[in-house]
């Protein structure tokens, strides 16, 4: 896997690329400002951008606004979003603006280095790894939607789906079988009317239906 790293901190950007090369990641480029990450992306075509949300000058939105301009100029290019606080109103346009390989985790997740790798493998990959606090503001926000039909544990498989888990990653939280969690996703995508496609991941699209994006 070949990564850029967008991140103006220098001991952040250097500790991610360091523990990226641990687990056998390349980091091909490491930049930090959203001009030098788009200027990456183009040189080097990444299957991963790993991008901070508040880069020079001003230290806002700059960084997650050059993601939706590299996601943009390329389509599903896979952007994992670093953020200490929910930046909601970009936070809604980077999740809305592709159906797969899109992540957002606050920067306290950098810590657990199995919880950040394994989200770097699944947004690479064409997944989704929201942070749960992301989740629950988004909510706040969110207007009536076909989610409304959905049972409460249906909800709450949607939830820990949003997160990235895995149907047995699911089962297990929940303490229940494999079997009865592929139960629940097969009623969510009927409620929700996905039906198969060859062209987009029903999950990801779950996903956004729950958080009001798709």
């Amino acid at each position: 896997m070949r990564v850029v790293i967008a991140e103006d901190s220098v001991l952040l950007r250097e500790g991610v690329q360091r523990l990226l090369a641990d687990e056998g990641i390349e980091t091909v480029a490491a930049v930090e400002n959203g001009d030098d990450l788009l200027d990456a992306v183009a040189e080097h075509s990444p299957d991963l951008c790993v991008v901070d949300v508040r880069m020079p000058p001003t230290f806002t939105d700059e960084g997650l606004r050059a993601a939706i301009e590299a996601r943009k100029r390329t389509p599903n290019l896979p952007v994992l979003v670093l953020s200490q606080y929910v930046e909601e109103r970009y936070a809604v346009e980077l999740l809305a603006g592709g159906a797969s390989g899109v992540g957002y985790l606050l920067k306290e997740r950098v810590a657990d280095v199995s919880e950040f790798v394994e989200a770097v493998r699944r947004v690479a990959d064409g997944g989704t790894s929201i942070d749960h606090e992301v989740i629950t503001q988004l909510m706040v926000r969110s207007k009536k939607s076909p989610v409304d039909s959905l049972t409460p544990r249906e909800r709450e498989v949607l939830s820990l789906m949003a997160q990235g888990l895995s149907n047995a990653a699911i089962a297990a939280a929940l303490v229940v079988s494999d079997g009865a969690v592929e139960k629940h996703v097969g009623n969510i995508f009927a409620k929700l009317g996905l039906e198969p496609t060859n062209t987009e991941h029903r999950r990801v699209r779950a996903v956004l239906a729950y958080l009001n994006l798709g």
